[in-house]
């Protein structure tokens, strides 16, 4: 076997609140947008929080920095640290997507991340798309024993693209991990990891896979 091909026509990326996918994913969407068809799900607008009344925005705009159209964008309205109480409709809606979408490949949060509404909704998403593949995404602000296991190699277009993503996020400025200097050193990191460059890295949560001649 020469080489493992990684393919997915419709990859479906589920976070938690704004800014998780971007922070996770940010690198692997700018490289696969235009190439693969591309869902976004985040469950809570995080809109209870009088402070961040600009998120709902600085979230479509860094979506767009990555190549993902508002329309493939959904922007729920789960209350944020309540999951736990709503997983039957998390699950459903999942369902739904699994219905509407049917992707071949599904990001969640990792296994290692220790945010309730993160573990619920990876939970959920094991539970909703049984028969795909779902890897899990670090979020280094609620991350504990993380260790990527699936590395995908990107370039410095791509980690360009994921900072620039990071940068709407107006409201966040400050934050230590939306850091540029964080963010492009976990790259490299995941890159040495796997000698590339750069890479994203995820945990292997269930990989689905068939075998060619």
């Amino acid at each position: 076997m020469a080489g493992m091909q990684f393919y997915g026509k419709k990859v479906c990326f589920i976070g938690a609140h704004p800014d998780d996918i971007e922070l996770g994913c940010g690198a692997l969407i700018a490289r696969i947008a235009g190439k693969a068809d591309i869902r976004c799900v985040t469950f809570s607008d995080n809109q209870k929080n009088p402070l961040l009344g600009q998120l709902v925005g600085e979230h479509y705009v860094s979506m767009e920095t990555l190549g993902v159209p508002r329309e493939r964008v959904d922007l729920l309205d789960f209350e944020t640290r309540r999951f736990q109480e709503h997983r039957q409709d998390i699950l459903e809606v999942m369902v739904g997507i699994l219905r509407e979408d049917d992707p071949d490949i599904v990001f969640v949060h990792s296994k290692s991340d220790v945010h309730q509404d993160h573990g619920v909704l990876t939970q959920e998403a094991l539970r909703a798309f049984r028969g795909r593949t779902v890897l899990g995404f670090d979020v280094i602000r609620s991350s504990y024993g993380f260790f990527p296991d699936f590395l995908v190699g990107v370039d410095e277009a791509d980690v360009q693209k994921k900072l620039d993503a990071l940068a709407c996020y107006k409201t966040y400025e400050g934050k230590y991990y939306f850091s540029p200097d964080v963010t492009r050193a976990t790259l490299i990191r995941n890159g040495a990891i796997c000698e590339r460059p750069y890479a994203e890295g995820f945990d292997i949560l269930r990989i689905v896979a068939e075998f060619g001649k």
